[in-house]
């Protein structure tokens, strides 16, 4: 099964890119688009980790909707299910992971005007509006329930709002790469001519809570890796203007010159 994510998720800062505890709410707005982002002091926001869990119920609708089976905001599997879909291990450790990252996404809270009608208020709700441990009559367990709210659901069922992503993302082991991926993926797609973004509206859209140098400097780490899958990565600087990142899929072979044809040269290369 290929694994699916939310266009909308994929766009906007909706998650926090750090491993340790996050409590200062993500604010962002731009273009009539809004999005805040609130989480508990014993839990925190909910992280690009936890969002896996979001794929894989992305993943499992569109493959029952497409297979024309009834689908659900209630949604029933096993521990097991869920933690090797996403690439994760199977040991107590990874399982009480797992926990952890629900009670995040049930406990942060999310208002925002994405998909809202003009002038309508934000739409409020929680990553998952509840999950429960089930278990048999004689207590041995029989896997995890939840529920899943209305704008996600909503976002899954539209089919214009669901990218593939691949696979190798969950390798990716660094928040803000996982960010990017998933920026990249949105906005590049497969168009032969790529995309781009100055570093400056890059660091609004990812929520991040580092300094906008330490942000800048990961990022050319990572164009100068190549880290993120099925793309291509440049860096171009032009005088008195923020640095540009170009990225381009790598299915389609774009001469190195039209890389940097805006905003610097070949030689500028990050």
């Amino acid at each position: 099964m290929a694994p699916r994510d939310a266009q909308d998720l994929m766009a906007w800062p909706f998650f926090s890119l750090a491993k340790s505890r996050r409590i200062q709410p993500i604010d962002f707005e731009a273009g009539g688009v809004k999005v805040r982002v609130e989480g508990t002091v014993e839990h925190g926001l909910a992280t690009i980790w936890d969002a896996d869990v979001l794929i894989w119920a992305a993943s499992q609708i569109v493959e029952a909707r497409d297979a024309g089976i009834r689908t659900s905001r209630l949604m029933q599997a096993t521990p097991y299910q869920i933690l090797t879909f996403i690439g994760r291990g199977t040991s107590l450790r990874d399982y009480l992971r797992l926990k952890a990252a629900l009670d995040r996404l049930q406990s942060t809270s999310i208002a925002t005007t994405i998909r809202q009608a003009p002038g309508r208020r934000m739409h409020r709700f929680s990553w998952i509006n509840e999950w429960k441990e089930c278990a048999d009559r004689l207590g041995r367990p029989q896997g995890i329930e939840l529920i899943l709210p209305d704008w996600f659901y909503a976002g899954v069922i539209e089919e214009a709002l669901v990218l593939t992503i691949d696979p190798a993302y969950f390798g990716l082991s660094g928040g803000i790469e996982r960010w990017l991926y998933r920026l990249v993926r949105k906005h590049g797609g497969r168009q032969r001519a790529g995309w781009q973004f100055d570093f400056r509206h890059l660091y609004a859209k990812s929520g991040s809570m580092a300094r906008f140098s330490d942000f800048a400097l990961d990022i050319r780490r990572i164009a100068i890796r190549q880290g993120v899958p099925g793309y291509r990565l440049a860096v171009t600087r032009a005088t008195g203007r923020s640095d540009t990142l170009h990225f381009h899929p790598l299915s389609y072979s774009v001469p190195e010159a039209a890389l940097f044809a805006v905003g610097g040269s070949a030689g500028e290369k990050q």
